[in-house]
């Protein structure tokens, strides 16, 4: 029973990474770089969620209009990351482009510290009162755990589909196969990389408010640390493969929190990153990643 209590706490907080993950691995797939700013974006989403559940309340209704605001300024946000920091650079190495994502990150985390209504000290994030729901003798699951994974799955399908079944999915998947081709298919590459960081900012706005709710506290460095697991979730289901992103979320919420349960909370970072130096070591590609070749 223990086992199965952890594999809930598993799912929930997996279903929270594998979400960030998605943000990574999109815009990966089109781009070819690694978003560090991503986690940054999920605390703008926190925060965000924080001032409007801070007016409003944190009823239903207060849950709903935190979860719509904070996608749409994430949206903004990145939007405007892209055009601003990663369009000028996308023809330069991508040493260069790597370096920028990390000065995005630091001025977005040092940014919001210095701001007067935010400041560098932690605040308590208001959320729903917690309800556990008794599933047997040894066995609960809560309430919040319940939005979590729901949301979460919903939120998946929802870009499942519009990836698969979407004039802009398909665009979408035609610039991350080949951009010239498709700029000479008549899709604007410009526009498709933007709705791809919009999307993903989207996703990462949500996972900042789930992650928020289940860990209630807001500073301007909490997307860190979930930012880099979910980076390590996105490598460990294959960099650029969706299905990879929400398979390796799922397995690494699950190993944090049996590492946990069984072991000591103290190594759960140490695991996390552990699994990052295995796959790199005998699978680069990710569990569901595609092995490329480049000839020299």
């Amino acid at each position: 029973m223990i086992v199965l209590q952890q594999l809930i706490n598993g799912v929930s907080l997996g279903s929270i990474y594998a979400l960030i993950a998605l943000g990574y691995t999109m815009v990966y797939g089109i781009v070819l770089l690694i978003n560090f700013a991503h986690g940054d974006i999920l605390m703008v989403g926190a925060y965000t969620a924080f001032f409007v559940l801070s007016a409003i309340g944190a009823g239903p209704v207060g849950m709903l209009l935190a979860f719509v605001i904070s996608m749409i300024i994430c949206a903004s946000f990145g939007v405007t990351i892209e055009r601003l920091a990663y369009r000028p650079l996308r023809s330069a190495p991508r040493l260069n482009s790597l370096i920028t994502a990390i000065a995005v990150s630091l001025i977005l985390e040092n940014g919001v510290r210095v701001l007067p209504f935010i400041g560098p000290n932690p605040r308590q994030f208001p959320r729903p009162s917690v309800v556990s729901i008794q599933l047997g003798n040894e066995l609960a699951i809560s309430n919040i755990q319940i939005i979590v994974i729901t949301l979460s799955a919903l939120l998946m399908l929802a870009l499942n589909y519009i990836i698969n079944y979407t004039k802009r999915g398909k665009a979408m998947r035609a610039v991350s196969f080949d951009k010239q081709a498709a700029s000479l298919m008549g899709i604007s590459v410009n526009k498709t990389i933007t709705f791809t960081f919009a999307l993903g900012s989207v996703l990462a706005a949500a996972g900042g408010v789930l992650y928020a709710t289940a860990y209630p506290r807001v500073d301007p460095l909490m997307g860190m640390m979930p930012g880099l697991k979910a980076f390590v979730a996105a490598v460990l289901g294959g960099i650029g493969s969706v299905p990879g992103a929400m398979l390796g979320g799922f397995i690494l919420g699950i190993a944090e929190t049996l590492t946990k349960g069984f072991i000591s909370s103290q190594f759960s970072d140490a695991i996390s990153f552990s699994i990052l130096i295995i796959v790199l070591m005998f699978r680069p590609s990710g569990i569901l990643g595609k092995q490329t070749r480049i000839k020299v």
